[in-house]
């Protein structure tokens, strides 16, 4: 079914509409969620804000994991995400003017590929194909959620589409909704965090550079960059400043702001050409105090949001997604209720420790590079030479950076990279 039709068709009759689970957001973890419940006979509707193609037409791109892509490979759409995107075979880690550069290969994992970098709209895009011909699965789009009531048996959700407003009662609502989440905001679940000093100035650039498979995190005083490579020469590039200087990087012309960057890079890329627009986003590190509770649950970033550094943050939730279907699909074949909270809180137990590991990591990685207080930086220069000399270390590291250790979802294959 082609994209405009699914859209069409898929919008629902004015009635009320019953099913077994709501998804509020159809970006690239609720689709994740949705594909990875395609055949289990549980009945979904995934609410979307935008139409299917505006949704998929955001302009970033993502560091995804080995561990990502293994499932999106169970899933079905790997063959459909990968000729369309990059793989890196190298990740190198550099501390400001420190000469020694930290360097991880495939060989020390036994793999052909450490990650990939995607484009938004190519794995979103594919999720939606897959969930074109799928009978369990049914699209709101463009809708707008205005209202959730929670009942003993089954969550109530008010849906604004254009003029009209419907309700859609399910036994499980699943927030996938963003770090502003609405769903989380009714639920009345609290979050605790805090908002970082810096904000991120994020773009792609082409260069000249012959290699374009290698991922470069180059920390500096002042917060960490981060290279990615992409299709055609090109990189996505996130560099992260304190919020004067970001909105400073952003406002300069073309020339000065290539000519600051070529200088940050050390010229390893060669020329580089400015290939988009310059985007600001602050950074914030938040995990809610609770995923679940009853007939409700958070994935994603409307559950936690980490610091972009070593691109942990949509991995988390593609990990979520993986696991929360998985916790369903069980109960469902058990006989269980999948809105009771004792059965969300087998997600919870799941996720939130493995999050918060990865929220901390980030977190220690910026405070750590991000200074020039003496103790610290001699700190961080051992600890870079640590990692580099004793192999078991290394290879700990770059098991938690590519999604590699902690608990695996049964729908990853047993194929290797």
């Amino acid at each position: 079914m082609a994209l405009e039709q699914l859209t069409k068709t898929t919008n629902p009759k004015p009635q009320d509409l019953d099913c077994d689970l709501v998804i509020v957001g159809g970006g690239i973890v609720g689709a994740t969620l949705a594909c990875s419940l395609k055949g289990s006979g549980l009945q979904v509707i995934l609410i979307e804000a935008k139409t299917l193609e505006a949704a998929a037409t955001r302009p970033q791109a993502y560091a995804l994991s080995l561990l990502s892509g293994r499932i999106f490979e169970g899933l079905g759409v790997w063959d459909d995400i990968l000729p369309k995107i990059s793989q890196y075979h190298s990740i190198q880690l550099s501390d400001a003017d420190y000469p020694h550069i930290l360097q991880f290969q495939p060989e020390d994992l036994g793999t052909e590929a450490l990650g990939y970098v995607a484009e938004h709209g190519v794995v979103l895009r594919a999720l939606q194909k897959s969930l074109a011909d799928c009978p369990n699965v049914r699209w709101l789009c463009p809708a707008e959620v205005v209202g959730i009531e929670e009942g003993e048996s089954a969550v109530a959700i008010r849906v604004k589409m254009g003029a009209e407003e419907r309700q859609v009662r399910a036994k499980l609502l699943v927030g996938a909704d963003g770090a502003r989440s609405r769903v989380r905001h009714w639920a009345d679940i609290k979050t605790r965090g805090w908002k970082y000093w810096q904000s991120c100035v994020t773009f792609k650039i082409q260069h000249e550079a012959p290699r374009n498979d290698i991922a470069f995190e180059r920390f500096w005083y002042s917060g960490p960059m981060g290279v990615l490579p992409l299709p055609g020469n090109r990189c996505q590039i996130v560099w992260t400043a304190p919020h004067a200087d970001a909105k400073a990087l952003q406002a300069l012309n073309e020339e000065e702001f290539i000519a600051q960057l070529e200088g940050r890079t050390g010229g390893v890329l060669g020329s580089l050409k400015l290939v988009s627009d310059r985007v600001l986003f602050p950074v914030q590190l938040m995990q809610c105090d609770r995923y679940i509770q009853s007939r409700l649950a958070l994935i994603g970033d409307a559950a936690h949001c980490c610091h972009p550094v070593g691109g942990q943050g949509l991995n988390l939730g593609i990990r979520d997604a993986a696991a929360i279907a998985q916790i369903l699909q069980e109960a469902q074949h058990q006989g269980e209720d999948i809105g009771k909270h004792h059965i969300l809180k087998r997600y919870e137990r799941w996720r939130k420790r493995e999050n918060l590991t990865i929220l901390g990591f980030t977190d220690l990685l910026d405070r750590m590079f991000s200074n020039r207080w003496f103790p610290l930086v001699v700190s961080r220069r051992l600890g870079l030479w640590l990692l580099a000399n004793i192999r078991p270390l290394k290879i700990y590291a770059l098991q938690l950076m590519t999604g590699l250790r902690g608990r695996m979802p049964k729908l990853v294959t047993s194929n290797k990279d």
